[in-house]
Formats: structure tokens, sequence, C-alpha cells
């Protein structure tokens, strides 16, 4: 395992490395081909925390989910298909996703209101609820076990599964923290097709849980784009289970801060691999900023510049135009002085002070063809700091996203 700051990542870890948790997927028809139902299970009730999507079309699984949630603060299984999105799909879809989590419930022999829906793919489309049920009735044959396959089933462009967990000591018990997320285009977190589920050992109060998750999303999910569209389907779930039988965690504790930090590696790990996987990117793109009035505008700013489309060509072109960047910072809204900006390609200063750095433009377009680029933004001497992902915007994007229903 490596070291990573007072937590361990673990080998091959998924979102069924905590204890008491199992997960799987299968084939049910919703796709030609690939995996397309997958399911996460703990042993017991978990305390439960969500985080969904700011677009105001929600789509019928966010509304059922949520009045789980609301009950006792409690999940105890998640249900997520792939291939089509049941949103915008009206009484019919809300009953859809109703029908989903009872049938669900049922085969894992768990409460209704203890089990939360998800989906993920066209926007408009009924759920062929027949499929759907004849493959939830399958969830229980143990060769549809497996994380890998959970990984699978929630992907639609994705070109890659995306999967972490991390252990941290906390009075004496390991606790582990797993997840899983999808996400490759329609990314622009505020709470994009983007989901993400995070699953813990650690006995945790649910406000406390609650209000960890909101604070890591802002520094986390929310801070990646792809191509600037945010979802109808969003959602970040966490659940708890409470096995490592550790003392119950709230921000009073002396090892929260402990916890908060591995799961906000989880979390940035998830989203930075969203970015990474963007649809058509060839770069994974770092944005810091340093110098502003409040880390609030810092992070405002970095979102500014990853979100830019001209930003996105030109790193897809190895195209050194600050401009770019300098026009992104200028029209982010936040109070700065021009004469005090600097701006950095990796190591490469272009940018002084609000006017041009003489650099080599043969070694900064060496450095923008390298897979992980970074951009320093120095705003001046205010202590607010901020840092965002997101990918290059390449022709394959357009590509993929012209026939996305075919």
């Amino acid at each position: 395992m490596q070291v990573q700051q007072q937590f361990t990542i673990v080998k091959e870890g998924n979102i069924a490395s905590a204890k008491g948790f199992q997960a799987g997927g299968l084939h049910c028809g919703l796709r030609k081909k690939k995996v397309d139902l997958g399911w996460f299970y703990s042993e017991v009730p978990a305390e439960a925390a969500g985080v969904y999507t700011m677009n105001v079309f929600q789509a019928a699984p966010l509304k059922v989910t949520k009045e789980s949630i609301a009950k006792e603060n409690k999940l105890q299984a998640v249900v997520v298909n792939s291939a089509i999105a049941n949103a915008c799909t009206g009484e019919q879809g809300l009953q859809d996703a109703y029908d989903m989590r009872q049938l669900f419930a049922e085969t894992v022999g768990i409460e209704e209101h203890l089990a939360a829906v998800a989906s993920t793919g066209v926007i408009g489309e009924l759920l062929p609820m027949d499929k759907l049920s004849q493959g939830i009735s399958q969830i229980a044959d143990k060769s549809n076990l497996g994380a890998n396959k959970f990984e699978t089933a929630i992907l639609t462009t994705d070109t890659r599964e995306k999967g972490i967990a991390v252990e941290v000591e906390i009075d004496g018990q390991t606790v582990t923290i797993g997840g899983a997320a999808k996400g490759s285009g329609m990314i622009n977190p505020n709470m994009a097709t983007m989901l993400g589920f995070v699953t813990t050992d650690a006995k945790v109060n649910a406000a406390s849980l609650s209000t960890a998750l909101k604070a890591i999303t802002n520094k986390s999910f929310n801070m990646i784009t792809v191509d600037g569209d945010t979802s109808t389907n969003d959602m970040v779930l966490v659940l708890a289970n409470g096995l490592a039988e550790n003392q119950s965690l709230t921000p009073e504790h002396p090892e929260w801060q402990s916890f908060f930090d591995a799961l906000q590696f989880v979390c940035e790990y998830l989203a930075k691999e969203i970015a990474r996987d963007g649809e058509g990117a060839t770069r994974l793109v770092e944005v810091q900023v340093n110098g502003a009035v409040t880390d609030e505008a810092a992070a405002k700013i970095a979102k500014s510049i990853i979100s830019s489309n001209l930003v996105k060509t030109a790193i897809h072109g190895a195209d050194a135009n600050w401009g770019r960047i300098i026009t992104a910072i200028g029209y982010s809204g936040e109070p700065l002085d021009p004469d005090k900006v600097s701006i950095s390609l990796g190591d490469i200063l272009v940018v002084e002070n609000g006017v041009p750095h003489p650099f080599d433009e043969d070694q900064a377009k060496e450095y923008l063809l390298e897979e992980e680029i970074t951009i320093y933004a120095q705003l001046g001497d205010g202590n607010g700091k901020g840092i965002a992902w997101g990918c290059d915007l390449s022709y394959e994007y357009v590509r993929i996203n012209a026939s996305y229903r075919t």
C-alpha cells in the first residue's frame, strides 16, 4: 500500500473494500452488450448523506432517493442503471423510479426507504421496466458479485472504470473508505452526468457526515468541468455503516480531521478521474489559483479558467496562448489587480505582474503535450486559494456528442 498523508491507499481498493459492503453488476438488456445494472449493499443500515444536481430539471431517481434518505438519514443499498436517465419522463418516469426502488428492496430483503435508485444515460426515454425487473430479480445470483462489475455497469461514454479505497486509523480501529464514480461528458457539476458513490465502515454522526460531504463536494466534484453542461441526474451518496466500531465521529472527535481528509482524498481522486476521462480528452488539466481575496474567489477564478473552451482548445493544440487564460480570469467577476497577476504553465512563467514574460515556445509546447498539465495563476498578496480540474476539448468530443443517441 502506498503511503498518502495520514491514510493509505488500498491496492485495488473499491466501493466494496469497507467492512460489510458488497457490490455487483449484470447485463439486463438496457444496452446491447455491456453490463448496465449495478448495485451495492451494506449488511446493516448505514448513515447516509447526499448531494444532488442544481439543474432545475431533476430526474425521477433523484426525487425518490431524496425521499429515502429524508425518512431517517439512512440507506442500506443502492441500485443504478445506465443507458437511460429516466429524466423528463413525467409521472410515468416517477412511478417507474418508485417501482425500481420497491423491486430492489424486496429482492435484497430490506425496507423500501433504505433503498436508493440512480440512473444515467439518454434523457427523455422511459425505462423498459420489464427488462429492469428481470435484471433486478437476478441480483441474488452470486455470479453477479464484484465491485468491478458495479463500476462497469454505471458507465455511459466513459472509457474506464473509476474506483478507489483508503484506510485510516480512528480510535485504534482501521477505518476504510471506498468509492466509485462515473462521468465523462455533460460535466460541470453544481452537483453533471456524474454519479459518485462512497462507502465507509466508519461510525459517523449523520448530520456531521452530511456537513462533511457538502464541504468536500465544493472542493472536489464541484471543481471539475468537461464541457460546461450540468446534467439532470448528478448525485453523490455516502453510506457509513459503523462496522469499524470506532467512537461516533463528529467535528469534536480528536481524529475527525483524519477522517475528513481521507474522505476528501477519495472524492478528489474520483473527481479528477472524471475530468481525466472527459469525452475525447487527451490531457488532465489542473488549475491552481493563489493570492485571491478569498478561497471562494480563487475557486471561482480557477473554475472560470478550466471552463473556458478557448483555453481548453489551446491546450488540445499545445498552444501556449496565455491571453485566453488572462481573459478567463478577467471575466470571472472576482476582484483583483491586473498588475499583480502572474501565470505559469508548469514551471514556465509566461505572464509576470500583468505583462508578458519571455519564454521558449518550443519548451511550452512540449510541456502542453504531456498527459497531465498544471496552470498556475498568482493573483496578488491575498490568502485565497483554489484548485479546479478539467481536460482539453478535442475533435473527438464533437464526434462523440454529435452521435450520442446513435
